[in-house]
């Protein structure tokens, strides 16, 4: 796992020392990607420039050393990410005739398949995660591209004007702004995609004119055609289509051996390392199934790690330790203070580079941390809930839909009047009064925040309603104005998908990539740590569509088929509880010891003179929230994190 940065345009600075010194400082924002060593390469006469930082896991000698040219010297090559098939691809390579390897990288694995096939080519026959930079000299022309799902980063735009323009592209923001070049401002649309998401989606990145590439795509640029042209190598939501109009025939029992068979695979070749490895253990399905996996291909007891919490409801270290117990894994535990939670706040604008809000970040830092004293590369269970059905928030909408379109659009306007007409702390008090199995938590703020969703007109609109957080961030951010999404006006066609599939689909593409993903790659990569996911092997991705919704949704039970996988290898009591999430109370933390950190960053005159967020509606729910009345966290953690990413990068020019 390592970083990247480059830059195609003329610079200011002239020469090849001058240039790569530049490349150097560029690398240098990035070194917690990659310490044990730094590359730099640039060709004066072409105005090209790759800079790379490596953190060694396959081939931890110089012969993986980067940025890495081809045999035939026409391509140059930084690259960010594992190929886990490159072995395989090796042996294919061989068949065509004698390569004299000069180590056993992947990155020369990928260079050598660029000869023989193209990079289109060899990007489609490969297993991986990845972000690549890859210079042409034949056609003088650089070529970018990322993962199929999203793992790793790359962000890149043109920054200055006319001929004097520079293309910066690089694994973080920080990298690009290290450039002389780099003017962007905030671009208070996407600012205001923060505010519903909790993240910016891609392919918008919170500066103007600087995008992130978007997941399975190819970009190609030159000096001569500025203009990036994008290609789709593999589609997620194609992937989808695909799997459903091919559905699988087989038995229930043939269903499970498939997958099974298919995840063993993935997994096997994902503890592929020169280095020590482990896994993430939360004691939930999908981190005990990626966990279980490894221990039977190991010959000796897997290194897993969890952290705990003392506060009620929030602790899943007693889980992970009974699977860990059962595996009989090298179990390693922390349970963590509220003060020690905390402390990783003031490192949260630097260590995620955009603003960023999901609250998990901070457990998913925790548990990197504690990992990366153990080992280099953790393997997690991510993505189970996308691709198995995993969220009950799935079945909510779809059973709400079905329920609230037997009345009309009107009526239902009239029954959110009468709702909002009471206030939540009445309807709290009136809930009071009913039995306990009735009564529910904080009942008023979700019959609030229904009454606000009664007057959807389809259910991607409820869907869209249910997983933002600021509903009209428009209103809320001066002058933003929110370009469209694939949930807000670009959703893709997906013809035979069902309602839930529909919504399974739409979280793998955006969620799953924009949110999920870039926590745990910014979590763990800020701690020199390389995070491994085995479901999105793509062709575990690709089986996961084909099976039958009852196989994963099945009389209730969420991830039915990959539940029958793990119950093979863990007792189902041990695993069958409520989902819990991976969180921390942060809403009782604003309202004790992050007060004063928080009212210094909502300040109504600092808001007012940054110029960025109409003052009155955060104020207003700040208020509601330290007062009880209402939980507004993940509203206000938004502009928190914008406020505070703000604090640490200076205002923009």
């Amino acid at each position: 796992m390592c970083g990247l940065v480059g830059f195609l345009g003329e610079v200011s600075i002239q020469g090849t020392p001058e240039n790569e010194k530049l490349l150097k400082q560029m690398a240098d924002t990035i070194q917690h990607r990659g310490p044990d060593d730094g590359g730099y390469w640039c060709d004066v006469d072409k105005n090209i420039g790759l800079g790379h930082r490596r953190l060694s896991i396959v081939d931890l000698s110089p012969a993986g050393h980067q940025p890495m040219h081809s045999t035939s010297e026409r391509y140059v090559l930084v690259f960010n990410g594992e190929i886990y098939n490159h072995l395989n691809l090796r042996s294919e390579l061989e068949k065509s005739g004698n390569i004299a390897w000069r180590g056993h990288s992947d990155t020369e694995t990928l260079l050598a398949g660029f000869t023989a096939w193209g990079i289109q080519g060899t990007l489609e026959r490969s297993i991986g995660m990845f972000a690549i930079a890859v210079w042409d000299r034949q056609t003088s022309s650089l070529t970018l591209a990322r993962d199929r799902i999203g793992e790793k980063p790359l962000y890149y735009g043109w920054q200055g004007s006319g001929n004097s323009a520079v293309f910066l592209f690089g694994s973080e923001l920080k990298a690009l702004r290290a450039h002389p070049a780099f003017r962007a401002e905030v671009d208070r649309g996407a600012l205001s995609l923060l505010l519903r998401h909790n993240y910016v989606p891609a392919p918008y990145s919170i500066f103007k004119g600087i995008s992130k590439l978007n997941p399975g795509c190819l970009l190609t640029v030159s000096m001569h055609h500025r203009e990036p042209e994008v290609v789709t190598y593999w589609s997620g939501a194609q992937a989808a289509i695909s799997g459903v109009a091919n559905r699988f025939t087989g038995s229930a029992t043939q269903a499970v051996d498939e997958l099974e068979t298919l995840l063993k695979d993935a997994v096997r070749q994902q503890m592929m390392a020169d280095v020590p490895l482990g896994a993430f253990l939360s004691g939930g399905v999908d981190s005990s199934t990626v966990v279980a996996l490894m221990q039977m291909q190991s010959p000796r007891p897997v290194k897993t790690f969890t952290i705990g919490f003392n506060e009620a409801g929030y602790n899943e270290a007693l889980h992970a330790k009974a699977v860990a117990k059962h595996l009989g894994t090298e179990h390693t535990e922390l349970y963590v203070t509220a003060e020690q939670a905390m402390a990783v706040i003031p490192r949260l604008p630097a260590l995620y580079d955009e603003p960023f809000a999901d609250s998990s970040q901070i457990p998913t830092f925790l548990v990197s941390q504690l990992a990366r004293q153990h080992v280099t590369v953790s393997l997690s269970g991510d993505a189970g809930d996308e691709l198995f059905c995993g969220y009950t928030r799935y079945q909510m909408t779809a059973n709400h839909w079905h329920k609230m379109s037997l009345l009309s659009v009107p009526l239902r306007k009239l029954i959110a009047q009468g709702l909002k007409g009471v206030s939540p702390q009445a309807w709290n008090r009136l809930a009071a009064v009913l039995p306990r199995s009735m009564n529910g938590t904080n009942i008023g703020n979700k019959l609030h925040k229904g009454a606000n969703l009664l007057a959807s007109g389809s259910v991607d609109a409820l869907y869209l309603g249910l997983v933002s957080h600021w509903h009209d961030p428009a209103s809320v951010v001066i002058g933003g104005l929110e370009p469209a999404t694939l949930l807000t006006g670009n959703a893709p066609d997906l013809p035979a998908l069902d309602e839930i599939e529909r919504m399974m689909a739409l979280d793998m593409l955006t969620y799953l990539p924009d949110d999920i993903l870039a926590k745990v790659d910014r979590a763990s990569m800020g701690v020199s740590l390389e995070s491994r996911v085995p479901f999105l092997d793509h062709r575990v991705v690709e089986f996961a569509w084909r099976l039958p919704q009852a196989m994963k949704l099945r009389e209730g039970q969420t991830k039915w088929a990959l539940r029958q996988v793990l119950y093979r290898h863990v007792p189902k009591e041990l695993i069958e509880r409520p989902k819990m999430g991976f969180a921390v109370p942060l809403q009782d933390w604003l309202r004790g010891p992050l007060r004063d950190w928080a009212e210094s960053l909502l300040d109504e005159a600092r808001l007012e003179r940054e110029g960025y967020f109409h003052p009155a509606p955060i104020r207003q729910k700040w208020a509601e929230h330290l007062s009880g009345q209402r939980n507004w966290t993940p509203h206000l953690w938004c502009v928190l994190m914008f406020q505070a990413w703000l604090e640490e990068n200076g205002p923009a020019t």
